[in-house]
């Protein structure tokens, strides 16, 4: 099955980046689609279907809880997994978007095998990149 992705980070660059881990992951990803905060995320959805987000916290105009909120509250997108990939790390913050119901976390500057980690614990993924392919670099 071909996984269809929503990356949300206002960093054209980080957006770039996470897209490029998730190709040499080896997940079978269909579709990348991408949004600079929750408001562009939100326009997206209302054409695509996706089947992860993921989002940063702090972005302009709609952050990561605003959009976490809005997904929430929608019948069709209340289900798509998120995970927040951020330098935000406080317990605090941290703690809203698990009451939010993320399911993961990511914190920058992260490896690509903590990405590929992730989803395969989300989407049930395991064939793919061999982990060794993918150690050594940080972002």
């Amino acid at each position: 099955m071909a996984y269809n992705v929503l990356i949300v980070d206002d960093s054209a660059t980080m957006r770039a980046l996470i897209r490029k881990v998730l190709k040499i992951s080896g997940f079978n990803i269909g579709e990348f689609y991408e949004g600079a905060n929750g408001k562009e995320a939100l326009r997206v959805l209302e054409n695509n279907w996706v089947d992860i987000i993921l989002s940063d916290v702090h972005m302009p105009e709609m952050d990561g809880a605003a959009l976490l909120q809005a997904l929430r509250s929608h019948n069709l997108w209340r289900t798509i997994p998120v995970v927040m990939v951020s330098t935000e790390g406080r317990r605090e913050v941290m703690g809203v978007f698990e009451q939010l119901g993320i399911q993961g976390y990511i914190k920058k500057p992260f490896k690509p095998e903590e990405i590929r980690a992730k989803l395969t614990t989300i989407l049930g993924e395991t064939g793919g990149a061999d982990a060794t392919e993918l150690e050594g670099c940080d972002f």
